[in-house]
Protein backbone atom coordinates (compact mmCIF):
# COMPACT_ATOMS: atom_id res chain seq x y z
CA UNK A 1 0.00 0.00 0.00
CA UNK A 2 1.53 3.50 -0.55
CA UNK A 3 1.30 5.82 1.86
CA UNK A 4 1.50 10.02 0.66
CA UNK A 5 1.34 11.74 3.77
CA UNK A 6 -0.35 15.49 4.58
CA UNK A 7 -0.62 18.16 6.68
CA UNK A 8 -3.71 20.78 8.61
CA UNK A 9 -5.31 22.22 11.57
CA UNK A 10 -8.79 22.05 13.07
CA UNK A 11 -12.60 23.62 13.30
CA UNK A 12 -15.86 22.57 11.83
CA UNK A 13 -17.51 23.10 8.80
CA UNK A 14 -16.71 25.77 6.62
CA UNK A 15 -17.98 29.18 5.66
CA UNK A 16 -17.33 30.30 1.96
CA UNK A 17 -14.30 32.65 1.38
CA UNK A 18 -15.57 35.73 -0.40
CA UNK A 19 -13.70 37.91 -2.42
CA UNK A 20 -14.19 41.52 -1.62
CA UNK A 21 -16.72 43.04 -3.94
CA UNK A 22 -15.07 46.09 -5.99
CA UNK A 23 -11.53 44.89 -5.52
CA UNK A 24 -9.48 43.80 -8.94
CA UNK A 25 -9.55 40.07 -7.75
CA UNK A 26 -13.32 40.17 -7.88
CA UNK A 27 -13.04 41.50 -11.38
CA UNK A 28 -10.81 38.44 -11.91
CA UNK A 29 -13.14 36.09 -10.57
CA UNK A 30 -15.96 37.33 -12.66
CA UNK A 31 -13.90 37.57 -15.83
CA UNK A 32 -13.24 33.98 -15.27
CA UNK A 33 -16.45 32.62 -14.12
CA UNK A 34 -17.50 34.58 -17.58
CA UNK A 35 -14.66 32.88 -19.61
CA UNK A 36 -15.91 29.26 -17.79
CA UNK A 37 -19.37 29.36 -19.48
CA UNK A 38 -18.00 29.06 -22.66
CA UNK A 39 -17.09 25.67 -22.36
CA UNK A 40 -13.97 25.68 -22.87
CA UNK A 41 -11.90 25.22 -19.77
CA UNK A 42 -8.66 25.51 -21.39
CA UNK A 43 -9.14 28.51 -22.12
CA UNK A 44 -10.74 29.84 -19.04
CA UNK A 45 -7.55 28.78 -17.03
CA UNK A 46 -4.90 30.58 -19.04
CA UNK A 47 -3.23 34.12 -17.25
CA UNK A 48 -5.20 36.90 -19.01
CA UNK A 49 -3.73 39.30 -20.81
CA UNK A 50 -1.78 41.71 -18.98
CA UNK A 51 -2.66 39.85 -15.58
CA UNK A 52 -0.03 39.32 -11.99
CA UNK A 53 0.31 35.38 -11.88
CA UNK A 54 0.21 35.19 -8.53
CA UNK A 55 -2.93 37.24 -8.67
CA UNK A 56 -4.57 34.79 -10.53
CA UNK A 57 -3.49 31.77 -9.15
CA UNK A 58 -4.83 33.26 -5.92
CA UNK A 59 -8.42 34.55 -6.90
CA UNK A 60 -9.16 30.84 -8.57
CA UNK A 61 -7.34 29.05 -5.91
CA UNK A 62 -9.97 30.73 -3.40
CA UNK A 63 -12.43 29.79 -6.31
CA UNK A 64 -11.22 25.99 -5.73
CA UNK A 65 -11.64 25.71 -2.03
CA UNK A 66 -15.44 27.30 -2.25
CA UNK A 67 -16.23 24.79 -4.93
CA UNK A 68 -14.72 21.91 -3.10
CA UNK A 69 -16.29 22.96 -0.05
CA UNK A 70 -19.45 22.62 -1.49
CA UNK A 71 -18.86 19.32 -3.23
CA UNK A 72 -17.94 17.93 -0.05
CA UNK A 73 -21.11 19.29 1.92
CA UNK A 74 -23.34 17.39 -0.41
CA UNK A 75 -21.90 13.72 0.48
CA UNK A 76 -20.88 14.79 4.17
CA UNK A 77 -24.24 12.26 5.74
CA UNK A 78 -22.27 9.56 3.63
CA UNK A 79 -18.90 10.60 4.70
CA UNK A 80 -18.28 9.28 8.40
CA UNK A 81 -16.34 7.99 11.35
CA UNK A 82 -17.99 4.55 10.26
CA UNK A 83 -17.89 4.60 6.64
CA UNK A 84 -14.60 6.24 6.04
CA UNK A 85 -12.28 5.14 9.35
CA UNK A 86 -8.83 6.58 7.48
CA UNK A 87 -8.57 9.31 4.97
CA UNK A 88 -8.12 7.54 1.81
CA UNK A 89 -8.24 7.78 -2.48
CA UNK A 90 -8.86 4.08 -3.22
CA UNK A 91 -7.16 0.78 -1.78
CA UNK A 92 -3.67 2.03 -2.10
CA UNK A 93 -3.73 5.87 -1.26
CA UNK A 94 -3.79 6.61 2.41
CA UNK A 95 -3.75 9.81 3.82
CA UNK A 96 -2.26 11.32 7.28
CA UNK A 97 -2.66 14.55 8.92
CA UNK A 98 -0.25 16.69 9.83
CA UNK A 99 0.11 20.62 9.46
CA UNK A 100 3.65 21.25 10.92
CA UNK A 101 2.21 23.20 13.78
CA UNK A 102 -0.13 22.27 15.81
CA UNK A 103 0.10 18.30 14.77
CA UNK A 104 3.85 17.80 13.37
CA UNK A 105 4.47 14.05 13.42
CA UNK A 106 1.30 12.57 11.23
CA UNK A 107 -1.60 11.36 12.26
CA UNK A 108 -3.77 8.60 10.99
CA UNK A 109 -7.60 9.66 10.92
CA UNK A 110 -11.15 9.58 10.07
CA UNK A 111 -11.63 11.03 6.18
CA UNK A 112 -14.23 13.55 8.09
CA UNK A 113 -11.54 14.05 10.72
CA UNK A 114 -8.94 14.96 7.75
CA UNK A 115 -10.94 16.71 5.81
CA UNK A 116 -12.02 19.11 8.72
CA UNK A 117 -8.45 19.57 9.38
CA UNK A 118 -7.46 20.12 5.71
CA UNK A 119 -10.23 22.99 5.01
CA UNK A 120 -9.52 24.69 8.34
CA UNK A 121 -5.84 24.81 7.47
CA UNK A 122 -6.88 26.22 4.17
CA UNK A 123 -8.98 28.45 5.03
CA UNK A 124 -6.64 29.84 7.25
CA UNK A 125 -3.94 30.30 4.97
CA UNK A 126 -6.72 32.27 2.73
CA UNK A 127 -7.71 34.77 5.38
CA UNK A 128 -4.11 35.26 5.71
CA UNK A 129 -3.48 38.85 4.53
CA UNK A 130 0.12 37.90 4.66
CA UNK A 131 0.20 35.55 2.33
CA UNK A 132 -3.15 36.34 0.42
CA UNK A 133 -3.73 40.10 0.36
CA UNK A 134 -6.79 41.40 -0.69
CA UNK A 135 -5.71 45.22 -1.31
CA UNK A 136 -4.37 46.71 -4.00
CA UNK A 137 -0.95 47.20 -4.40
CA UNK A 138 0.19 44.61 -1.55
CA UNK A 139 2.56 42.63 -2.97
CA UNK A 140 2.46 38.67 -2.23
CA UNK A 141 5.13 37.14 -0.38
CA UNK A 142 8.09 34.85 -2.00
CA UNK A 143 6.92 32.41 -0.73
CA UNK A 144 3.34 32.35 -2.43
CA UNK A 145 3.76 30.03 -5.12
CA UNK A 146 4.88 27.31 -2.77
CA UNK A 147 1.86 27.77 -0.15
CA UNK A 148 -0.44 27.96 -3.70
CA UNK A 149 0.82 24.29 -4.26
CA UNK A 150 0.38 23.07 -0.99
CA UNK A 151 -2.87 24.35 -0.82
CA UNK A 152 -3.86 22.60 -3.99
CA UNK A 153 -1.93 19.35 -3.43
CA UNK A 154 -3.88 19.03 -0.89
CA UNK A 155 -7.55 19.76 -1.94
CA UNK A 156 -6.77 17.20 -4.46
CA UNK A 157 -7.09 14.46 -2.01
CA UNK A 158 -10.67 15.70 -1.19
CA UNK A 159 -11.99 14.97 -5.05
CA UNK A 160 -9.43 11.89 -5.28
CA UNK A 161 -11.49 10.86 -1.88
CA UNK A 162 -15.16 11.79 -3.58
CA UNK A 163 -14.34 9.82 -6.52
CA UNK A 164 -13.63 6.63 -4.85
CA UNK A 165 -15.29 6.26 -2.02
CA UNK A 166 -18.67 8.22 -2.61
CA UNK A 167 -19.41 8.20 -6.37
CA UNK A 168 -22.37 5.74 -5.96
CA UNK A 169 -23.82 8.75 -3.48
CA UNK A 170 -22.32 11.66 -5.87
CA UNK A 171 -24.80 10.05 -8.75
CA UNK A 172 -27.75 9.24 -6.43
CA UNK A 173 -27.94 13.01 -5.49
CA UNK A 174 -27.10 13.39 -9.28
CA UNK A 175 -24.17 15.97 -9.14
CA UNK A 176 -21.75 14.11 -11.23
CA UNK A 177 -21.73 16.31 -14.12
CA UNK A 178 -21.03 19.08 -11.23
CA UNK A 179 -18.18 17.08 -9.68
CA UNK A 180 -16.68 16.12 -13.28
CA UNK A 181 -17.01 19.97 -14.52
CA UNK A 182 -15.17 21.07 -11.38
CA UNK A 183 -12.65 18.67 -11.15
CA UNK A 184 -11.23 18.60 -14.55
CA UNK A 185 -11.71 22.85 -14.62
CA UNK A 186 -8.98 22.16 -11.61
CA UNK A 187 -6.88 19.75 -13.12
CA UNK A 188 -6.27 21.88 -16.47
CA UNK A 189 -5.46 24.82 -14.08
CA UNK A 190 -2.56 22.70 -12.60
CA UNK A 191 -1.86 21.47 -15.74
CA UNK A 192 -1.71 25.38 -17.44
CA UNK A 193 0.81 26.52 -14.78
CA UNK A 194 2.55 23.06 -13.39
CA UNK A 195 1.14 23.15 -9.65
CA UNK A 196 1.18 19.57 -8.66
CA UNK A 197 3.53 16.93 -8.57
CA UNK A 198 2.55 13.88 -10.80
CA UNK A 199 2.88 11.53 -8.29
CA UNK A 200 0.15 13.12 -6.30
CA UNK A 201 -2.29 12.98 -8.87
CA UNK A 202 -1.72 9.09 -8.92
CA UNK A 203 -4.98 8.16 -7.82
CA UNK A 204 -7.37 9.68 -10.16
CA UNK A 205 -4.59 9.85 -13.24
CA UNK A 206 -7.05 7.34 -15.50
CA UNK A 207 -9.80 9.70 -15.14
CA UNK A 208 -7.28 12.71 -15.88
CA UNK A 209 -5.71 11.35 -18.85
CA UNK A 210 -9.71 10.55 -20.04
CA UNK A 211 -10.57 14.07 -19.48
CA UNK A 212 -7.23 15.12 -21.65
CA UNK A 213 -8.11 12.54 -24.69
CA UNK A 214 -11.82 13.91 -24.69
CA UNK A 215 -10.76 17.82 -25.27
CA UNK A 216 -8.40 17.08 -27.96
Amino acid sequence: MSFLFSSCSSKTFKLKKNIPEGSHQYELLKNAEATLGSENLRQAVMLPEGEDLNEWIAVNTVDFFNQINMLYGTITEFCTEASCPVMSAGPRYEYHWADGTNIKKPIKCSAPKYIDYLMTWVQDQLDDETLFPSKIGVPFPKNFMSVAQTILKRLFRVYGHIYHQHFDSVMQLQEEAHLNTSFKHFIFFDQEFNLIDRCELAPLQELIETFGSKDR
